[in-house]
């Protein structure tokens, strides 16, 4: 189980070096039908104040952005959704353009009807989070006003 943690931390890290060293033009992209997609997520660190960012997962739900806090399936939460319970205010970058968001873990309807759609996207998802030994948190990501329009 730890190896399968440092290997998607590992993924993950080289998917973000993709991305920087490609000026962005690689690295993020839309969700499908059944498929997520990915963005780059921009918080405020809780202890420093400063700017960090990280390459997450997500799907839409209308206009807001959902993903999941996880690290890696390993236990613990990430320290970008700290960092969002600290300071909820965040920014996205997406394929086709930036947002400014507000973040908050799902309600409890909110979760039960978000979860299914994270299966129909990965047929091991349960069986991942079931490595962890507290639930993995289902992340919404709302627009801010005037932060930008959602894509159609």
């Amino acid at each position: 189980m730890a190896s399968a943690a440092w290997f998607i931390r590992l993924a993950w890290s080289v998917h973000r070096g993709l991305y920087r060293v490609t000026g962005s033009r690689v690295g993020l992209w839309r969700p499908r039908e059944h498929r997520w997609g990915t963005l780059l997520l921009t918080t405020t660190g809780r202890r420093t104040g400063e700017q960090r960012s990280v390459i997450i997962a997500y799907f839409e739900d209308g206009p807001n952005l959902v993903g999941v806090a996880m690290n890696g399936w390993g236990e613990g939460a990430p320290a970008w959704w700290l960092n969002l319970q600290a300071h909820p205010d965040a920014s996205v970058d997406l394929a086709d353009g930036r947002r400014l968001v507000r973040g908050r873990a799902a309600t409890d309807d909110e979760r039960s009807r978000l979860w299914p759609r994270w299966r129909e996207a990965d047929k091991n998802f349960d069986a991942h989070a079931a490595r962890r030994s507290s639930e993995t948190t289902v992340v919404v990501l709302e627009p801010r006003p005037g932060g930008g329009s959602p894509t159609p």
